[in-house]
């Protein structure tokens, strides 16, 4: 289980493909500080097993449909990192499972002058988990949804997170992950 509260931006440093899965290496020495071979970090909300590191990088094993499901298909690109919490720690954000549940593309980002706010498309199949003032993880960053429309949400960012997480550095048309609130989940399923 995560938080969804970013500690690194890291970068993957090589995707090594061989059938239908692939060895993906990070950089990332700050979540490296206690890793252990089985360790789970969530890179960008995808939650990943370390089967490898050195002081400054770690390898994780996948499958070739994790990368076509997620955006985490490009080496060299920025990615959020976290490790997962301790049963001892802080719940800073919200429940996070690093399970993603789809991706969607930035729409529009606004500008203010103490915050951005930024507009994704909404996937229906994640529409009903989707609430204004309810939680969203969004590349691995826990959030609040501020808007919601028909076929779009918005989040307001913060400076911080702007500056400490890969949100600051996307734009319009780039793609994130997204998993929406897993207690929303297990409602509706109750609730049928």
């Amino acid at each position: 289980m995560f938080t969804g509260i970013v500690e690194e931006l890291g970068s993957i440093v090589a995707i090594d493909t061989d059938g239908d899965a692939a060895r993906v290496t990070v950089r990332g020495p700050k979540v490296l500080d206690d890793v252990s071979h089985g360790a789970s970090i969530a890179v960008n909300g995808v939650c990943l097993t370390v089967t490898d590191w050195t002081t400054e990088t770690f390898t994780v094993d996948v499958m070739a449909e994790t990368l076509r499901r997620t955006s985490l298909g490009q080496a060299g690109a920025p990615v959020n990192l976290e490790r997962a919490m301790r049963a001892d720690g802080r719940l800073g954000g919200h429940i996070v499972q690093g399970h993603v549940d789809g991706t969607t593309r930035i729409q529009h980002r606004d500008q203010q002058p103490h915050w951005t706010v930024v507009r994704f498309g909404l996937p229906t199949p994640l529409a009903p988990y989707v609430v204004e003032k309810g939680s969203i993880t969004i590349d691995g960053v826990s959030l609040t949804v501020s808007a919601v429309g028909a076929d779009f949400f918005e989040v307001s960012l913060i400076p911080t997170t702007l500056e400490l997480t890969t949100l600051g550095r996307k734009g319009i048309g780039d793609l994130v992950n997204l998993e929406v609130d897993v207690l929303a989940k297990y409602v509706e399923r109750l609730m049928k």
